[in-house]
This record gives C-alpha cells, structure tokens and sequence, in this order.
C-alpha cells in the first residue's frame, strides 16, 4: 500500500472507531455506570468520615466505663475505710459529703454512658447502612457492566478489528508524516486529511489558484493544503478534472 493511500485510509479508520466510540458513550449504560463511580465515590468519603466518629464514639464509651469502673470502686474503697476505722460525727459528716459527691459524679458518668450508648449504636446503623448501599452499587454496577458488554459486543469486535487494521496501515506511513497526522487530526477534530480533486481539495473546498496548483502537483504526493492547512494528497487529482 502506497503511504499517501495508507494516509487516507488511516483517517478512514480513525473516523470510524471515532463514530463506534460515540456510540458506545452514548449507550444508557455508560451514563448509570458513570453514576454509579460517582455515587460510590461520594459515599466512600461519607463511610470514611462515619467510621472515624464510630471509632472516637467506642473511645467515648470505653472511658466512660472505665470511669464508671473507678467512680464504684472509691465508693467502695472509702465506704470500707470509714467500717474499718470508725468516725466521730465531724468524720461522718465528711464522709457523708465525700460519698454524696461521688454519688452524683456517679450519676452523670451513668447518664452520660446512656448519651454514649445511643450515639454509638446511631453511627453504627449509618455504618452498616453506607456498607449496605456499597454493595448495592456494587451489585448494580456489575449488573450494568454485564449489559453493557452484551449490548456493545459487536460495536467492540468492530473496533478490535478497526485497531489490528491501523497497525497494519501504519507500517505503511514513515514516522514524519505520523506524527504530522497526528497533529492535523487533533487540530481537526479527525479531518486531517483531504483529496485535491481537480483544483479543489474535498474539505476546505477552495479552488486552488493555477500557479498553486502547479506547484503542488509538481510537489510531493502528501503535502499541505495552503488554504486550510490540512494535510493533502495530490495523487490523482489532474485525473478528477
């Protein structure tokens, strides 16, 4: 295959794996996949935040307890001092007092463990409810990639095909005018390359002027339009007019 054929038919299949990717952005399935990333993303961070609060709760509750745990013990520590040595009235009068505090130290430790308690088992059914709707999306997002895959199977055998093709198209373009396509294409959104038609290429589609049109004939096959800038080729064109 002569370069300057190989050049046109490289845009051919470019544009057509072009129009085989729009089709498959455009499937239903894309979009609920995209949403799916999306909603799972956002979740992930929401899960992230609940089991750091679910942690810094147990923390809470594991030192309520063990404050609880305390507050019991000096009560019984100095209920046990004061039966061991005996007290005159100013020393019951203390102990009374000491006892008294320590009771109501007691009684807020235990409301505030009821606090604790309700916030922990809270963020522990936000937890469990986030990991539940991940695995829903998860199930979901395997249930749209299978359809995906099954609706698109042809659309994918096309374009598996269309890529051995241009591997083999390319072999036949020196590395220069690749990357010159590659360019012209990115600037064109694909239309790298037009035909010259008589004196006409077949994008642009302005008539070369005889003295331009002289020149590139006499130039080499694949040059540039001096209209457009595209690349083009020449070969055939004084048999079009």
């Amino acid at each position: 295959m002569q370069e300057s054929q190989a050049l046109l038919r490289l845009q051919e299949i470019d544009i057509e794996l072009m129009r085989l990717n729009g089709q498959l952005k455009a499937m239903p399935q894309q979009k609920k996949l995209a949403a799916i990333v999306a909603a799972k993303k956002n979740l992930a961070g929401k899960l992230k935040t609940i089991v750091g609060q679910r942690k810094d709760a147990e923390i809470d509750l594991e030192d309520n307890e063990a404050a609880h745990e305390k507050t019991v013990n000096r009560i019984n520590e100095v209920q046990a001092e004061a039966a061991e040595r005996g007290q005159d009235f100013r020393g019951i009068r203390d102990l009374e007092a000491h006892l008294t505090a320590l009771a109501k130290q007691l009684e807020k430790i235990e409301f505030k463990h009821t606090e604790l308690e309700a916030n922990l088992e809270k963020l522990m059914k936000a937890e469990q409810n986030a990991r539940d709707l991940d695995a829903r999306l998860d199930a979901e997002h395997a249930a749209q990639q299978e359809s995906f895959d099954r609706s698109s199977a042809n659309i994918m055998a096309s374009v598996r095909q269309l890529a051995v093709e241009r591997k083999a198209v390319l072999a036949n373009i020196s590395d220069e005018v690749a990357q010159t396509y590659a360019k012209a294409a990115k600037r064109f959104g694909g239309l790298a390359v037009e035909r010259l038609r008589g004196n006409m290429p077949t994008t642009c589609r302005v008539k070369l002027q005889q003295g331009i049109f002289g020149e590139l004939m006499r130039g080499p096959i694949i040059t540039e339009c001096p209209y457009c800038h595209r690349m083009l080729v020449t070969e055939g064109a004084l048999a079009d007019e």
